[in-house]
């Protein structure tokens, strides 16, 4: 017999219906029912891809005696992390705060009321290491919320005020605002710089100790700031850290796409999971590193991953899915490793060269199979072995393909196919990208397409946005994370096709986000939108973890908009929020890297370019790597980048600064002239 979750989308939730547990999704029906019956509730919180999730579901939840104690004593709710993050966020926050630590699943339990009071993460089904068991917290649990009601009660109250206070703690107090010129200092840039170089890991890429998260803004600062400091330690880290990335075992080396973190510190045994964002967030890196060093590696990449995301995470009607999961038949990671006998009995005569390139032995890299990874480049080790690089190429890539048919053959990890708007939002920016770097007809395509859908799937009238999507139907306001991508994706279709149209589009949605989002002091944004009634509180969300935080998304966007349509409060705006909380990105930039690349770009100075005539010559410009333009083509005279300019005719690149234009140019090689960065040919 299903439980109340039958009637849900989410996969995660579609997972758990037929569970004995008397699962409810988070809603009216089941916070009604828990103030009905005076009991505590327990909202566990995961997402399909999440491999301890699955783990505690067979053992505890799936148990009938298990499940007869959790359905006698609480409301049971099953939260999708990705369809509610902002619940997410909030009991993640209230379970750090009560033990220090965090992750999934979240298994937290509240008052009647929602207030949280106890949390953990995973629970063994029996008392293991320090580690209490899953029915002893059941059952503590429930006596005290018997026995200790009135503690409970203020227990719950008191860290109710620690999390509000905390929340507006992160806000520094109002400051008299610097003017730019005392307020941005390339000597700030440099610290930055040296502070993340510090954390570097410089043997095998990346920063800090395993687990190793892809931490790919950290390296987007680096590689701007060779650009503008022309700082050849930055770049040679960011190089070397994608390479061994991509030559990883965290890298499908036969499907493409980059898993969500590596379990070691050499990039070899990965979490397998696959992220949407994650994959888009690379195209970017990827996009811009190919523009700035036109390294081969950096192009196959993009191609490898985009035939990934197109074979394994496109949905036929438009849209991307979300999360391919790490489990296949029961075991993490089996659809995607092999014994070195399967590669014989596939590659016969090829397989003692494969093998020896990929480091595939009869023992195995882990747990006595393999994982496919590559020590050293086709072209060393082409040459180490006397070989024809072009040859020996042909010949992996020839293997590559009988393996991957042979893998395709395998049980496959299941797909969490919902469409969320800000991860494919992502991916439209990484589509532009990747058009500029490449120019590839194929990819401009991709982005329109994708574009396109969104806005038609996740829009109404009135530029309010939706959060996700499956089966036809748009569902959850959209939070501030899918306005701040969206509205990205906007700005960065306008720089690839020179249409304002994209323009006035990401206008009109930065102006509803700001209606529904901005606190009250008008500098920071809340998360979820005003009117949202199901929350203990409106969290603000500042950290750039594995996905840029929604404020330093919305500030990027602000400081584009305010310069194409002239809004100088926009700006002052975006001063104001890098002011306040300079302090925390200053002293942590790995942790707040967006907001330390938006700070880097003003101290250098944004570079105004215009175009009149023909805007074909904005494929030429965007080949250019300069991360800090503003780019605006078009053939609307009101805006004030084109005022005054002649629009017909002949094409012309206009440098500016303040909107004050240097004298026009003909090609985007009298445009790099007139361009003081050193690293810029």
């Amino acid at each position: 017999m299903p439980n109340h979750l039958i009637n849900e989308s989410s996969p995660y939730l579609l997972q758990h219906a037929h569970n004995p547990v008397n699962w409810y999704p988070w809603g009216e029906e089941a916070l009604l029912l828990a103030k009905q019956q005076d009991k505590p509730i327990l909202v566990s919180i995961g997402y399909s891809a999440c491999h301890w999730c699955h783990v505690m579901e067979k053992e505890s939840f799936e148990n009938e005696a298990v499940a007869k104690l959790m359905n006698a004593y609480f409301i049971n709710i099953k939260i999708d992390r990705e369809e509610r993050p902002d619940l997410d966020h909030i009991y993640m926050d209230a379970m750090q705060a009560i033990t220090g630590s965090g992750g999934w699943p979240l298994n937290v339990f509240l008052t009647p009321e929602t207030r949280p009071f106890y949390g953990g993460t995973y629970f063994p089904p029996a008392k293991m290491a320090n580690r209490i068991s899953w029915t002893e917290v059941l059952q503590q649990i429930h006596h005290a919320w018997i026995h200790k009601r009135i503690e409970i009660e203020e227990q719950a109250m008191q860290l109710l005020q620690h999390l509000e206070k905390a929340n507006t703690a992160v806000l520094p107090q109002k400051i008299i605002p610097k003017a730019e010129d005392d307020f941005f200092d390339e000597y700030e840039c440099e610290t930055i710089a040296h502070s993340l170089l510090a954390n570097a890991d410089k043997q095998e890429g990346g920063f800090g100790q395993a687990p190793k998260f892809l931490q790919l803004f950290s390296l987007q600062y680096l590689q701007e700031h060779y650009l503008f400091f022309n700082n050849p330690q930055a770049l040679q880290h960011v190089h070397l850290s994608l390479l061994k990335m991509l030559q990883g075992g965290i890298y499908d080396q036969l499907g493409g796409g980059i898993c969500r973190y590596s379990t070691d510190v050499k990039w070899l045994v990965p979490h397998f999971e696959k992220m949407l964002y994650d994959n888009a967030l690379l195209l970017q890196l990827c996009a811009d590193a190919f523009l700035q060093t036109k390294n081969a590696e950096y192009k196959n990449a993009i191609e490898k991953t985009i035939s990934f995301l197109e074979h394994e995470m496109k949905a036929q009607a438009g849209g991307y899915y979300t999360a391919i999961d790490a489990d296949s038949e029961g075991k993490e990671g089996a659809f995607y490793v092999w014994e070195r006998s399967q590669i014989h009995a596939i590659l016969g005569e090829d397989a003692e060269l494969y093998c020896l390139y990929y480091n595939v032995t009869e023992n195995g890299n882990w747990e006595h199979t393999n994982i496919l990874h590559v020590p050293v480049s086709a072209g060393q080790f082409a040459q180490e072995h006397t070989l024809n690089e072009n040859e020996f190429i042909q010949k992996i890539a020839s293997c590559n393909e009988k393996l991957l048919n042979e893998r395709n053959k395998r049980i496959r990890p299941a797909t969490d196919d919902k469409i969320l708007l800000a991860w494919n939002a992502l991916l439209v920016t990484a589509f532009c990208k990747c058009f500029a770097a490449l120019q590839l007809p194929a990819h401009k395509e991709r982005a329109i397409q994708l574009f396109t859908f969104l806005e038609n799937v996740f829009s109404n009238n009135n530029f309010e946005l939706k959060h996700n999507y499956k089966n036809g139907v748009a569902r959850n306001n959209g939070f501030l994370d899918d306005y701040a991508c969206f509205i990205q994706a906007a700005i960065s279709m306008a720089e690839m096709t020179g249409d304002e149209k994209y323009f006035y589009k990401a206008k009109d949605y930065t102006e509803k986000a700001i209606q529904l989002f901005s606190h009250e002091d008008d500098t920071f944004f809340y998360f979820t939108p005003a009117g949202q009634k199901d929350i203990i509180f409106r969290k603000i969300e500042l950290y750039d973890s594995v996905v840029p935080s929604s404020n330093s998304i919305m500030a990027f966007n602000l400081l584009y908009l305010s310069v194409i349509f002239n809004l100088p409060q926009w700006k002052e705006r975006v001063n104001s929020m890098l002011q306040q909380w300079f302090p925390v990105y200053q002293k942590y930039p790995g942790s707040f890297a967006v907001w330390a690349i938006l700070y880097q770009r003003l101290t250098i100075g944004l570079i105004e370019i215009a175009v009149t005539g023909n805007n074909i010559i904005i494929n030429d410009i965007n080949q250019v790597y300069l991360p800090q333009k503003i780019l605006q083509a078009g053939q609307d005279s009101s805006l004030p980048l084109l005022k005054g300019k002649p629009l017909g005719g002949d094409t012309y690149i206009y440098v500016c600064k303040n909107y004050a234009c240097q004298l026009p140019v003909r090609t985007v090689g009298e445009m790099n002239k007139m361009l003081k960065f050193k690293s810029v040919d």
